[in-house]
């Protein structure tokens, strides 16, 4: 349920992250798959993701805006989609969202969408530096190369 205004996507945002089939094991007495179950895949997609941005160990410091918006049944395949939406000093934001693919037809559904932060740490735990991205220059390049006259 989008908020108002906007209009649910039928296209998920972000990279698929992780994908994984809801099992019995996963489920409360009624049938639903529990939304703890479907937070951890959601918060385990959004570690890979900041992992591979930090270059290293991350921690997860917050989850925030939590929206469960369809339950997720026993047989369905759990997909979660993780997109950058800041980079901090020391953390990331990721916007994750869970789409849950189901029935003979294979039917996507957006079941559950969040944001998590996470923190670069070091081998002792402590916050560390998130490193530029391998395809961004240094700020002081930057600067340099967008004076320069362009090559001719």
């Amino acid at each position: 349920m989008a908020a108002s205004g906007e209009r649910e996507s039928d296209e998920p945002r972000g990279d698929l992250a992780t994908r994984t089939l809801a099992m019995p094991a996963d489920a409360n007495p009624s049938g639903d798959i529990f939304g703890g179950w479907v937070l951890s895949q959601m918060d385990i997609a959004g570690g890979i993701t900041a992992g591979a941005r930090a270059a290293g160990r991350v921690a997860t410091v917050a989850v925030d805006a939590m929206t469960f918006h369809r339950p997720v049944f026993v047989g369905d395949v759990l997909c979660v989609y993780a997109d950058i939406i800041r980079i901090g000093r020391t953390s990331i934001a990721i916007h994750t969202e869970a789409w849950a693919l189901r029935g003979r037809q294979s039917e996507r559904v957006k079941v559950t969408e969040g944001t998590f932060t996470f923190v670069a740490i070091d081998d002792q735990g402590q916050p560390r530096p998130v490193p530029p991205a391998p395809d961004q220059a240094p700020d002081k390049t930057k600067e340099t190369s967008l004076n320069k006259e362009p090559a001719v």
